[in-house]
């Protein structure tokens, strides 16, 4: 159980540091205001996001960091993994929201103040940023390893079957 709790906390400090390099980068290589276009609609343009997902709730910055740390809280400390895809899972939520608490409560004029950086601009999606990224990819694939039947959701890395595969007390 312990070195799963080791894998779930490798994927979040892994995300929360390619997040803070690539949000480093956006700031300062579209910081005067320019875009630089990928391929087909994917392109790089710097936004600034105070509320939460798809910039609904503009003001609420400190709210949503209050609970974006109570939930990684929870992830990191309260939900019981029993297989490694679940850790990696959890650990992308996790290093997702804690990329995108540290942007609230450090990128602003006063504490918890900050807006988060975006800048992954699909021009049909709302802009977003690897956190947003890896939040939307480890809960949806946990939401789906919670709708699969338990013998396939919970199977252990050796085979077994586990009570609980991602989710549940500890």
């Amino acid at each position: 159980m312990k070195s799963l709790r080791r894998v779930t906390l490798a994927v979040a400090i892994a995300v929360v540091v390619f997040d803070q390099i690539t949000k480093h980068w956006a700031l300062n290589a579209l910081g005067d205001g320019h875009t630089i276009d990928i391929v087909g609609s994917l392109r790089f343009n710097l936004a600034f996001n105070t509320g939460m997902a798809f910039a609904k709730g503009q003001g609420i910055g400190p709210i949503i960091a209050v609970v974006g740390v109570i939930v990684v809280a929870y992830l990191l400390v309260g939900l019981r993994r029993n297989t490694t895809p679940g850790a990696v899972l959890v650990g992308l939520v996790a290093g997702g929201a804690t990329g995108n608490i540290i942007d609230r409560l450090f990128r602003g004029d006063a504490w918890l103040q900050g807006a988060v950086v975006d800048f992954i601009d699909l021009q049909w999606w709302p802009i977003f940023n690897i956190a947003d990224a890896a939040i939307v990819l480890g809960a949806g694939a946990l939401v789906v390893a919670s709708l699969l039947p338990e013998k396939i959701a919970t199977s252990g890395d050796d085979g077994s079957v586990s009570d609980d595969g991602v989710g549940g007390a500890p």
